[in-house]
């Protein structure tokens, strides 16, 4: 793993559900906000990758501004759903500190519905904290099925909500911060957080 790099799972949550994000054009979204849950024309033959990081999809979107992805939702979901996608996960990139081979990362990606990524955590005006990684989690196949069929609890359009942090950050960062949804340290097993190659210990670097 990448030396003095903290990878730790975040979200909010609480003793039943764990929120996540993802944005999509309106056309995804508002049919989903419906249903309460991804219908037609979300697409269940493609990987979808799930973030418990706000401010990681604020950059992902462009604070929910880039074409496709116009509208931001958190979409809350059963605990054990979110547990069983980690328990299945697999790292999405090769890393000489974890696997013991190149083979043997390619041979985990091996009927894999999960892929496992860590990217820069971001700041409220969008700037990587270059030693704090956040958690993707891509589902595909069984794991999408179980995703749309069986995890999802409700959701919510966060889209507003993303704009208003945004426009705060612009004249204020702590007031920016004082907006965020409250995000803590996920619970995991050690063997959970072996699987994803999460780093042991609770508290990571400024």
């Amino acid at each position: 793993m990448e030396a003095g790099v903290f990878r730790q799972v975040r979200a909010s949550y609480d003793d039943a559900s764990v929120a996540v994000y993802q944005a999509y054009s309106p056309e995804i979204a508002e049919p989903a906000l419906r249903a309460g849950t991804f219908v037609e024309p979300f697409g269940m033959g493609r990987m979808t990758w799930i973030k418990p990081s706000f401010l990681w999809m604020a950059y992902r979107s462009g604070w929910g501004t880039k074409p496709g992805q116009t509208r931001v939702l958190r979409i809350h979901l059963r605990r054990e759903g979110f547990e069983w996608a980690l328990a299945r996960g697999a790292l999405s990139h090769y890393d000489a500190g974890f696997h013991e081979s190149e083979a043997a990362w390619k041979e985990s990606l091996v009927g894999a519905s999960v892929r496992i990524q860590w990217d820069p955590e971001q700041t409220v005006t969008l700037t990587p904290r270059p030693r704090v990684r956040a958690i993707q989690i891509g589902l595909s196949g069984e794991a999408v099925r179980r995703y749309v069929n069986e995890w999802i609890l409700r959701l919510e359009d966060v889209t507003a909500e993303m704009h208003r942090v945004r426009d705060l950050a612009r004249a204020s960062t702590s007031a920016a911060e004082a907006e965020l949804p409250d995000e803590r340290p996920y619970p995991l097993s050690d063997e959970l957080a072996a699987k994803i190659a999460a780093t042991p210990g609770a508290h990571p670097p400024a």
